[in-house]
């Protein structure tokens, strides 16, 4: 499984990989690493630790089949909680987390066995002399992945202070850069929105009394977000209504909800999408690309959540219709010149053929799929998804602009994923052209598996040549 060609349908297909894909640099532009974390860049001292103490999809895994949680997220040492995962991770057959974690252990350790509880204590000792000879960081993981741009996940009221000090550091060959990820104001129903506003309102250095102060606080929160360097924009939508409504009745429910009074679902669902789209419009002004997550079901068991917080691995996607309340969510920015720049990602892959044919309706003369079906997203980021995505893109939509993928990931060795879907997008393209039904014309497929590997975000996000 491990070999050059793993993965590979054909000689197309390792052809396109081993001249085009393989060596090609890596934009991460979603993602949720630390910023912290990179520019403090302490050398690791234990696999466990930063392998195991992130990862809610190994988590997940690793309840089912009966692991205790306290050798999960709990104290136990670092070879206990390797082991227990090993034990686990033999038995995933047909799982794309059996084949990241071997890919990850090969690229980044030089491991040529297959993980299993039999072999785990040799692994877990060989990779942690590994990290202390090489003194293994965040920074080394980045640069040995060929990594030029991480787009991390930001709350407006962050001070963005390690992107700015990465950036006056000077010595890195990638870049770090915020994305604005406004949730917590947008969700109006949640606990705490009130505590929310105050700390926006003290990170913005206004009064906010009104919902148009907030939105003025925001507006000043993107200024400064793109000082910083800003490029995107993120929105984790659980839920998806059109509800027409107007800004004195959006003015109402924000006084009602900031004073105590108890709001509706529909009231809430007016405000949430009232304020994307007037972000939105700011969005487009800053030049800046705006990101819909749409479908998480999030924290279903109330017990852990109550114990071990959000994405702990007890999530799902949902289940709810698509395509008309954001065909018309979509329809209201573009009539009013507000749509910038967008990708879609959907966790549910009932919605690939909406979301693969719907950008088709909001294009823009000069840019090649302004509105995107983004990356096959968290549980959807395995072969049979990916290959999913792919053909709905290639059927309905245009799979030659398509921006490509991204780790959605907090470990610093995710990067393999990249890997893991250059592989499945050169067998996809070359079973295409070695079925007659795509010319082999290697300067074209050249600039179509290029373009997906990395190109194309890079022209989206509008990047210099440079970087």
């Amino acid at each position: 499984m491990l070999d050059n060609h793993f993965m590979l349908s054909g000689k197309t297909a390792e052809i396109l990989y081993d001249r085009f894909a393989k060596s090609a640099p890596i934009y991460d532009y979603h993602c949720h690493l630390s910023a912290k974390e990179i520019y403090e860049d302490q050398e690791f001292t234990d696999i466990s630790s930063f392998w195991l103490g992130h990862d809610h999809y190994k988590w997940r895994a690793m309840r089912y089949a009966g692991i205790p949680e306290k050798y999960i997220t709990g104290d136990e040492e670092g070879l206990i909680k390797f082991k227990m995962w090993a034990r686990t991770c033999e038995r995933l057959i047909g799982s794309p987390l059996y084949q990241w974690n071997n890919l990850e252990l090969k690229a980044y350790f030089g491991v040529n066995e297959f993980l299993k509880e039999s072999n785990a204590e040799k692994i877990y000792d060989f990779c942690n002399n590994k990290i202390k000879t090489d003194k293994l960081s965040p920074s080394k993981m980045i640069k040995n992945s060929d990594v030029k741009l991480i787009c991390t996940t930001d709350d407006p009221v962050d001070s963005l202070e390690y992107h700015m000090l990465l950036s006056m550091k000077g010595i890195n060959n990638f870049k770090v850069l915020p994305t604005f990820r406004p949730d917590k104001a947008m969700n109006i129903l949640n606990e705490g929105f009130g505590d929310y506003i105050s700390k926006l309102s003290k990170s913005s250095k206004s009064s906010i009394e009104t919902y148009e102060d907030m939105i003025a606080a925001l507006r000043q929160r993107i200024k400064y977000f793109d000082k910083a360097g800003c490029l995107m924009s993120d929105h984790s939508l659980e839920s998806l209504s059109y509800v027409p409504t107007y800004s004195q009745e959006v003015e109402k429910i924000f006084f009602k909800r900031l004073h105590g009074e108890n709001i509706s679902n529909d009231e809430a669902e007016k405000f949430k999408f009232y304020t994307l789209k007037l972000l939105a419009l700011e969005y487009r002004k800053a030049g800046w690309v705006m990101q819909l997550h749409i479908g998480a079901m999030r924290n279903t068991n109330e017990a852990m959540f109550k114990g071990l917080g959000v994405d702990a691995g007890f999530d799902i996607m949902n289940d709810f219709r698509t395509a008309e309340p954001l065909a018309k969510i979509l329809n209201d920015m573009d009539r009013t010149n507000g749509l910038p720049k967008t990708i879609l990602y959907s966790l549910n892959s009932k919605d690939n053929l909406v979301l693969s044919s719907l950008p088709h309706c909001y294009t823009e003369d000069g840019i090649a799929g302004k509105v995107q079906f983004g990356a096959a997203w968290w549980f959807n980021d395995h072969k049979e998804g990916i290959y999913s995505h792919l053909r709905s893109i290639a059927n309905q939509g245009m799979l030659a602009y398509f921006v490509g993928m991204l780790t959605d990931s907090r470990s610093f060795i995710s990067y393999v994923r990249h890997d893991y879907f250059r592989r499945i997008l050169c067998s996809f393209v070359g079973e295409l052209v070695d079925g007659g039904e795509f010319e082999n014309d290697e300067t074209v497929l050249k600039e179509i598996v290029e373009g997906v590997c990395y190109k194309n975000i890079k022209g989206y996000l509008g990047m210099e040549e440079s970087i």
